[in-house]
């Protein structure tokens, strides 16, 4: 059966490089003869963006009808400024998006360089066909996109999406109605067939990344200066992801909403549905406003589990988060911490406030923080006070330059394990806590000052 998927994919590739190609000029509906690079409307039919030239997205684009969307490494995709763009790769669709460390692909504002701001396009949308806890096995994606995602009662875990690799998203976040913005990467229902890797979401105006279900894998993910969460998962997401990183602007964040690292449901409200929200992550580093002059009040915590999720987060760094960096909420969650159904073991953990809370909805005979601190601690944590956490890595705060390598002598350098719910295919072990060893996998590809980028 494998053979037999890979041939049809090799067939399908090639028809769609020989006779099926589509020049995204074409006057079909669209795209414009008089608009070239302008991409809007829906994309139905193999289509390539070649990185000989800006290209512009035009209100929503949808990918659909069992299309390809290729982009060359290198290309430069900027919103209208007028008719703000969004890119929704529509079930049975692909976008293969696949950069380079050298050449990686840019979506950003179409403003001039420091004009750009959160909210100036929408972002990126995929959606899939795995499983997703929502009743029928779907649901309708947010932002104002009125398209489904989830498998249903079929649904399809190893589902192929297509690849990012190496992409930037900058600037996302419209909101399309009110309490309804967009994130920078949105993915809903999609499969561990899609690669998702090297990626770095900045200045989102809602989430940088949010999961609602499916089964994806991700390796070497940045947010910077998030309004939202940084990382977002509800609805069943059950999924592996290993080297991630999110380092917030302490003056930038939601109004509205608070922004944390880490923000994950089952759903709400919480009425038990499986399968439970359960993602399994390892190696993350999550950097907050560390207090800093002018920290807005909206910053939050480091991790939010609540509304019955289950989570893995292991052999990560919580540093400088604003009210608590380890919540947990809801009995559900609690209950499910306490049992040993969730992890959090081997984290090293500093905030300005708090190292672990439960939530008001949490009740003192489910969990109490005095429980939590002596399981955190029994299972291989390090809860740090501030002269602690000011050498444990190099330059975290900086956010034009920052550096999370663990500095010389820190404690970030061991402690990692990668048993029981790590020890899988996925997971590569390291014996350094956090997103960073030796080397920085960020070098090359990712930017810290997209406002002023020269595009």
């Amino acid at each position: 059966m494998k053979t037999l998927k890979i041939s049809g994919w090799i067939l399908m590739v090639v028809l769609a490089m020989t006779g099926c190609k589509k020049t995204y000029n074409e006057d079909d509906g669209s795209s414009n003869a008089a608009e070239p690079g302008v991409l809007k409307g829906e994309i139905t039919a193999y289509t390539k963006l070649t990185n000989d030239r800006t290209w512009r997205l035009k209100g929503y684009v949808y990918v659909t009808n069992s299309a390809i969307l290729e982009i060359e490494p290198g290309t430069v995709i900027k919103s209208d400024t007028t008719q703000k763009g969004a890119l929704i790769i529509e079930r049975g669709s692909k976008i293969i998006a696949s950069g380079t460390a050298s050449q990686p692909i840019i979506f950003t504002s179409g403003k001039s360089a420091g004009q750009r701001a959160p909210g100036d396009w929408g972002g990126i949308i995929i959606l899939g066909r795995a499983t997703i806890n929502q009743p029928g096995g779907e649901a309708t994606i947010e932002g104002g996109v009125s398209r489904k995602y989830g498998g249903g009662m079929n649904p399809k875990d190893d589902d192929n999406s297509g690849v990012l690799r190496y992409v930037r998203i900058e600037f996302a976040g419209i909101a399309a109605q009110p309490n309804s913005e967009i994130n920078g990467l949105t993915l809903g229902g999609v499969g561990r067939g899609t690669v998702i890797e090297n990626i770095q979401v900045s200045y989102a105006n809602d989430d940088a990344y949010e999961f609602f279900g499916g089964t994806v894998n991700c390796r070497h993910l940045v947010a910077l200066a998030t309004a939202d969460d940084d990382f977002d998962f509800d609805f069943g997401y059950t999924g592996n992801i290993q080297f991630a990183v999110a380092i917030r602007d302490p003056q930038f964040v939601d109004a509205g909403d608070a922004g944390n690292g880490i923000e994950c449901d089952n759903e709400n409200p919480y009425a038990g549905r499986t399968p439970y929200t359960k993602p399994v992550l390892s190696n993350f580093t999550i950097v907050g406003p560390n207090n800093a002059a002018g920290t807005a009040a909206n910053h939050n915590f480091g991790n939010r589990w609540r509304r019955g999720t289950r989570f893995v987060f292991n052999n990560s760094i919580l540093l400088g988060s604003q009210k608590g960096g380890f919540s947990i909420e809801s009995n559900a969650t609690a209950g499910a911490y306490k049992r040993g159904e969730s992890e959090f073991k081997n984290n090293i953990v500093y905030s300005v406030r708090d190292s672990v809370r439960t939530g008001s909805d949490v009740a003192a005979d489910t969990l109490t923080k005095a429980q939590m601190l002596v399981k955190a601690m029994t299972d291989g944590c390090n809860l740090l006070n501030s002269a602690d956490a000011n050498s444990l890595l190099v330059n975290p705060f900086n956010l034009l330059n920052p550096d999370f390598r663990p500095a010389g002598g820190s404690m970030a350098w061991s402690g990692a394990t990668f048993s029981g719910s790590l020890f899988n295919s996925f997971f590569l072990p390291t014996a350094y806590r956090g997103a960073f060893g030796n080397s920085n996998w960020m070098t090359g590809w990712t930017f810290f000052d997209p406002k002023n980028g020269n595009y």
